[in-house]
Order: C-alpha cells, then sequence, then structure tokens
C-alpha cells in the first residue's frame, strides 16, 4: 500500500478494529480515527455498569490513553456535519475540516424514535452513546418515582435493570405477545418474561405507547398506552430497536437506503469510500442466515478486520460463517449459535427443548430432517463457542452434540452438570446409542446437581 491517509469515522468496535488491524498490515499508512461522542474508544455495553456505579467511565477503556500515540494513531474529537466525497473532506461542526484519500464510515446506530407525540420532551430518551448515559443519570434524579420503558429488546431490559437497581419503580411497555417473541421462540420468550417479572418489574404485554403528556415545564409527566391507560412517570425509556446512524449522509452521491449500502468487501459506490459495523447495509445478505444490517458487538469487530485486510493485501469478500450472539436478561445469561428463529415448519425443523424445574435455565437445540444440528439456544448456563460453531459446520448429528455436550461445558466448576439431564431428555424423546453421563463421587459429595 502506497502511503495516504485513511480517515475512520466513529470510534466504535468497527472502526477501532480497523484502525488497529491497518496499523498492523501497514506500518507507514496515516490513520485518524474521528468521533465526536468521546475521545476515547470505550465498551458500550459497559454503559450500565456505569450507571449502577458498578465501575467509573474511565474504566470502560480497554486501551490505556498512551496506546493510540504509540500505535500512531490520530484521535479526532470532533462531530462531522457533512462529507464533500467529490474532493474528499470531512467538514467538523467547530469549522475545521480534513482530507482523506480513503474514507471508512463507522458511525453505528441511533434509537429509533416514531413519532410519538411527546418524544422530544425532558426526561423523554434512548440509550446508546455515552451522551445517553449522561443524559438518563441527569433525568432520573430522586424526583422520579416511576420510569416507563417502551420496547422489548435488549437495550430495553438493560435499561430496565439500570432502574430497577437504583430502585425506580419501571413499566415495561412491550406490543408483541412475548418478550423479544420476534426472535426468541414461545418458550423462552416466556422463561425471559417470567424472570422480568419476578424481578419486580410491571411488564405489559401487547401494549403500545400511543402519547407521552407534558407538565407545564415542558417535561414528562405521565405516557397513555394503546390500551388507554395513563401511567405516571417522570422518565421514558425509548428503546425500540436501533437504526443505521446515517441521517447526514442522505441527499447526497452516497447510496443510502436504511444504511449506506455496502457489496461483499465494504465497497460503497463511491471509490474510496467504505461501510462498516451497524452503519453498513449490504446489497446482499453474506448469508442465507445473515440479515443485510448486522447490529451486533462480534459483527463489527469481523466488519473492521476484513476491511482492514482488504485495505492492506489481496481483497477477500466478508465471510461471517456461523452466526453466534450472547446478552444477559438481568441474571440471566443466553447463547445462541447456528439457526434459531422463533417460529418454523415442524416438518422440515425437529425441535428438542430442555427446562430445568426452575424456570430459569433452558437448552433447545433445532435438527433438519436428517437430524442434523442447525441451532442451538442456551439459557441460565455457559456452553462453549467453539464446540457448537464445529458442529454447526460439520453437521453433526443432534445424537452426537447430546452425546458429548459435556465437552460443551464452559464452567464446570461453577455451574451445575446439567448437561446430564439433557442428554437424559434427549434419549426419552429422540432415543440414540449413548449413555448419558452419571455424576462423579465429588459432585454426589458437594451436591452439585440439578
Amino acid at each position: 500500500m502506497a502511503i495516504r491517509h485513511i480517515a475512520i469515522l466513529g470510534n466504535g468496535i468497527a472502526g477501532i478494529t480497523c484502525a488497529r488491524q491497518l496499523r498492523k498490515g501497514d506500518n507507514q499508512v496515516r490513520i485518524s480515527v474521528i468521533s465526536g461522542e468521546s475521545p476515547y474508544f470505550f465498551s458500550r455495553t459497559a454503559l450500565m455498569y456505569v450507571f449502577m456505579g458498578h465501575m467509573k467511565f474511565e474504566h470502560t477503556q480497554p486501551y490505556e490513553n498512551w496506546f493510540w500515540e504509540k500505535n500512531r494513531i490520530d484521535l479526532i474529537h470532533q462531530w462531522v456535519t457533512e462529507v464533500d466525497f467529490s474532493s474528499k473532506k470531512l467538514l467538523f461542526s467547530n469549522g475545521d475540516d480534513l482530507d482523506y484519500d480513503v474514507l471508512v464510515l463507522a458511525t453505528g446506530s441511533k434509537p429509533n424514535k416514531f413519532g410519538w407525540p411527546g418524544q422530544d420532551l425532558q426526561g423523554v430518551q434512548g440509550l446508546y452513546s455515552k451522551q445517553d448515559l449522561e443524559l438518563m443519570e441527569k433525568n432520573t434524579n430522586n424526583r422520579v418515582k416511576r420510569a416507563v420503558i417502551v420496547g422489548g429488546g435488549l437495550i430495553g431490559i438493560e435499561m430496565a435493570e439500570m432502574l430497577a437497581y437504583k430502585k425506580i419503580p419501571v413499566t415495561f411497555l412491550v406490543r408483541e405477545k412475548g418478550f423479544w417473541d420476534n426472535v426468541l421462540p414461545k418458550e423462552e420468550s416466556e422463561l425471559v418474561s417470567r424472570h422480568i417479572r419476578e424481578h419486580h418489574i410491571d411488564l405489559r404485554l401487547e401494549t403500545e405507547l400511543k402519547e407521552i403528556l407534558s407538565d407545564s415545564n415542558g417535561r414528562v409527566q405521565a405516557a397513555i398506552t394503546s390500551k388507554g391507560e395513563e401511567v405516571s412517570c417522570e422518565f421514558v425509556g425509548l428503546t425500540a430497536g436501533v437504526s443505521p446512524n446515517v441521517d447526514f449522509l442522505r441527499n447526497t452521491e452516497l447510496r443510502v437506503n436504511r444504511g449506506v449500502k455496502v457489496d461483499a468487501f465494504f465497497q460503497t459506490n463511491i471509490p474510496d469510500v467504505y461501510a462498516i459495523g451497524d452503519c453498513a447495509e449490504f446489497e446482499n445478505p453474506p448469508a442465507a442466515d445473515r440479515r443485510n444490517i448486522e447490529q451486533v458487538w462480534y459483527t463489527g469487530r469481523m466488519h473492521g478486520e476484513t476491511l482492514a485486510h482488504n485495505l492492506c493485501k489481496k481483497p477477500i469478500p466478508y465471510q461471517p460463517g456461523i452466526w453466534f450472539n450472547s446478552a444477559k436478561f438481568l441474571d440471566i445469561e443466553y447463547q445462541t449459535y447456528g439457526t434459531v428463529p422463533p417460529n418454523w415448519d415442524d416438518s422440515e425443523v425437529k425441535s428438542f427443548y430442555w427446562e430445568h424445574a426452575s424456570g430459569k435455565v433452558s437448552f433447545r437445540m433445532l435438527m433438519n430432517s436428517a437430524h442434523q444440528i442447525l441451532g442451538v439456544n442456551n439459557f441460565g448456563f455457559r456452553l462453549r463457542h467453539e464446540f457448537f460453531d464445529q458442529a454447526i459446520r460439520e453437521k453433526w448429528s443432534g445424537e452426537k452434540v447430546i452425546a458429548k455436550l459435556d465437552k460443551a461445558n464452559f464452567d464446570p466448576e461453577f455451574f451445575a452438570p446439567y448437561y446430564m439431564e439433557i442428554q437424559k431428555a434427549f434419549k426419552a424423546q429422540f432415543g440414540g446409542n449413548f449413555q448419558p453421563a452419571k455424576k462423579s463421587f465429588i459432585q454426589k459429595l458437594f451436591g452439585a446437581s440439578v
């Protein structure tokens, strides 16, 4: 690569991964990372722990401040108001500008708003950026007697936990019949819904926001639901999903739909302009079970790695591999591998589901008609990613997966050996030529059982 200047707009996981990998691949290229949100890269998922007082904001930064200068990555703390693609120039809100040779757009997401009356009142906000965290700390002071959260996804449950931790009562409005039931099958959705209510969160299913009412000072005082109920509140969290942060790029020569349109190499319709992370929208999904827009931490990292490779070496198309994701619903961990949709055709897909008597631990495996594994959902205990990545890639039979399930146990010292009961339940439903594992003497002695 000839010496040139690569400007990366956005310092989230996609942009920073790209910058770091670029430096590893080219010792001479000039790299600038521009962000108005914060001077330094931080872990976005850790914002909730800052709010709850478990850590300070500086603890969310994976790299020491000297890291950037040592690696000759220039950090520019400015908001970009406009991109002049013809002149290859970024225009900043303070009147300054920056020339580039190659531009990487990694602008992330922004919380959705759907035109609700009152959505711009004081005390109404989303949760995505550092500025959102600071606003939430300001908005949830002693005057807040109740909060309303709108939208049943991962950010919504995260915000509910944050507020509940500070003993602020929460009413949670979810328009679907079950929590996150556009992603989770019925049993898993019900498991999470029960768990939310057990934490004294007022979960209202099949209920939407209709309007937010204002007091005389322009601050929220109540939320009106689609069922006509008025819920008095002093804070409303809008967590009905996110969308690509690309509004400032519309009405330019850049092709923008929901996100910035890219091919399999992250190339846009403008030469030397690329897009990665939450703001990128693939012309065609990168795989049969993937979406055009991937708004997940690990996919952002993979986008950054792939683009950096392509800018330094012979380009290769983005190949995401087996889908996986993880989350936490209050204190229940969730993992998913491969394809587990909320609904399926029973004539084509075989489902195995096991749930522990506590109602807080479950395991689901989907198989095709030949009984080859398609995907797994796991709640309440941790399983090894590499185990299921291999099993799905190599199309193991469901019987083989279950027979070897003890090898997938991530924390045998801290989790009861649930795989034993899972193996028994699978054998009872589907049969198989394997013997379910038995408790060891040590497990029996110390009571490590389900």
